[in-house]
């Protein structure tokens, strides 16, 4: 039988504050979400403004150690020791409950004006296709079937499925029998729907349907049809010889002019719709050369320009009803919060990035070449910081250098031994295939093991597999390919 009782346990658990969770939460923000998380905060908080005047900017929002505003902060003039806001709530307080975002107001148009999509609201393929659908003078029925078959098109614009499987699927929703003629019927009427190509069963009938577009007397069309009908496994396979036995172009040079027109067609034209917005890049940081060595400095784009409201925070104390001062003191608490958060933010990116820039300047000299191996737990050492806050610092942060632009992670790759007892990176090591493979002899290309040998001459331990792992990651074909390339009539070069 079981007795009730009580016993006593200790134990250590970690509870992380609000002021933690939301330092973290900001560090991990990529520049574009942490300036719309700054316009919410400017939106909810009435003891927070912006800045319009830098340099009125500088000199009132300058933290000390414990987050406070020691200059132009007027509040502090007027409180008194009784009226110490603490540094932060106790553990068991949750953030929701002084932090709540205001909504949307309803019809209001919050997207941004400049922002590049495809088509209006973001439209995909397949309501592109709908859109045209409805324009037609198609009978009810037709329409019907070409609603089926635009939802069997894939987003690279290729019909899925057999026209045999469709006609059954269509014909449980109508009164008679759906044939598979009138399937294909409606699909020809697709298949001459913008973007020219979709609801192609296969690439061959693709390009075929792009090419029948064209003008009749266009140079080269009628060869690359007969390439397409007789010879499309030898044109994978670059077997010139073969396709031009087999499509019956004898002369090189129409040859060469219709593999020339066969890459002006696009293999996937379902992709010129799509759906996806854009997303725009913003250099956290800028690297530039000075005469004294590299500078890292933060882009003063995403610095934040905000600040304490001077009036609010002095009428904390001036507030009798005691629910309006609670609420004025926990606003007010919440901006220092957000103000040091973001400080601290600013801070661990800048050192970050210098640590970067420190162990990588061969790359921002000489290139890819020169990049030297590097892992999350090198920085984290460098900077005694943990390797979660290294990984989140690094991700959707980007680095304006004199040689592009650069996420974080770019500059963190694997490494290989050297004959020295060294290390060589992942990157450089590309860098290198690829050079090799831009000055090897167009008729010799070099084969994957030659390419670990020449490697290995200088002193680098590479096997071939990985060799031909990194050459197909950078998208080059193999010596055979590039052999038959080479090999290919003039002018398609």
């Amino acid at each position: 039988m079981l007795k009730p009782g009580l016993n006593l346990q200790l134990g250590q658990t970690l509870t992380m504050t609000p002021q933690l969770q939301q330092a973290i939460r900001l560090l991990q923000l990529s520049t574009l979400e942490l300036q719309v998380e700054i316009q919410q905060a400017l939106e909810s908080n009435p003891m927070l403004e912006q800045v319009e005047d830098e340099d009125e900017m500088a000199a009132t929002e300058r933290l000390d150690a414990e987050g406070e505003v020691v200059e132009g902060d007027r509040m502090e003039a007027t409180t008194t020791s009784d009226d110490v806001i603490p540094e932060e709530l106790t553990t068991d307080s949750r953030w929701d409950d002084i932090y709540e975002p205001p909504p949307a107001p309803k019809g209001v148009d919050d997207r941004d004006p400049l922002e590049n999509t495809s088509d209006d609201d973001g439209e995909g393929l397949q309501d592109h296709l709908l859109w045209q659908l409805h324009l037609s003078h198609l009978t009810p029925r037709d329409q019907r079937i070409g609603a089926a078959l635009i939802d069997a098109i894939s987003p690279d614009g290729y019909l899925e499925g057999d026209l045999e499987t469709l006609a059954e699927t269509i014909s449980r929703g109508e009164d008679e029998p759906v044939g598979v003629d009138e399937v294909e019927a409606v699909l020809h009427w697709i298949q001459q729907c913008d973007p020219l190509g979709v609801g192609a069963r296969d690439l061959r009938e693709c390009l075929e349907i792009q090419l029948r577009e064209l003008a009749p007397d266009a140079p080269a069309r009628e060869a690359a049809r007969a390439i397409l009908e007789h010879g499309m496994d030898s044109l994978g396979k670059r077997d010139y010889k073969a396709l031009q036995r087999q499509s019956g172009v004898r002369d090189p040079d129409e040859l060469a002019r219709a593999l020339d027109l066969i890459r002006t067609l696009n293999p996937r034209p379902g992709a010129q719709i799509s759906a996806a917005t854009s997303e725009y890049v913003v250099p956290d940081v800028y690297v530039r050369h000075t005469p004294e060595g590299w500078r890292v400095e933060l882009n003063p784009e995403i610095a934040p320009r905000i600040r304490i409201n001077d009036l609010y925070a002095g009428m904390v104390r001036q507030v009798s009803d005691a629910r309006d001062s609670a609420f004025m003191r926990d606003q007010l608490q919440e901006a220092r919060w957000f103000l040091k958060s973001l400080h601290s933010r600013n801070d661990t990116l800048l050192r970050v990035a210098e640590a970067i820039v420190h162990r990588q300047q061969g790359f921002l000299e000489h290139g890819e070449v020169a990049m030297q191996p590097l892992i999350l737990r090198d920085i984290a050492e460098i900077l005694e910081m943990h390797e979660s806050t290294i990984s989140r610092v690094t991700t959707q942060k980007y680095m304006h250098t004199p040689r592009g632009v650069f996420e974080f992670k770019y500059f963190f790759s694997s490494h290989v031994g050297t004959n020295d007892g060294g290390e060589c990176s992942a990157t450089a090591i590309r860098a290198m295939i690829r050079e090799l493979i831009d000055d090897e002899p167009a008729n010799k290309p070099l084969s994957d093991a030659r390419l670990a040998q020449i490697l290995a001459d200088r002193g680098i331990n590479v096997a071939r597999r990985t060799v031909a792992k990194y050459r197909e990651a950078m998208h080059i074909p193999s010596s055979s390919e590039r052999r038959q390339m080479a090999s290919m009539p003039t002018g398609h070069k």
